[in-house]
């Protein structure tokens, strides 16, 4: 399981990473979301990785 937690904002994003924040379920600053760990979830953190914390839940 792995948590991730969006740390900065989405204005100014591009429109596809806002679209994968959307598919996380992160929409504000601080929403954090407890997925199972994958080659998904490993694509979607690398399109965010400046935007949001990865922890081991």
């Amino acid at each position: 399981m792995t948590k991730v937690t969006l740390k900065k904002s989405l204005i100014g994003a591009k429109p596809n990473q806002k679209a994968t924040a959307a598919s996380l379920g992160l929409r504000k600053i601080g929403d954090s979301i407890v997925h199972q760990d994958g080659p998904v979830l490993d694509g979607k953190v690398k399109v965010l990785s400046h935007l949001v914390t990865v922890e081991k839940a």
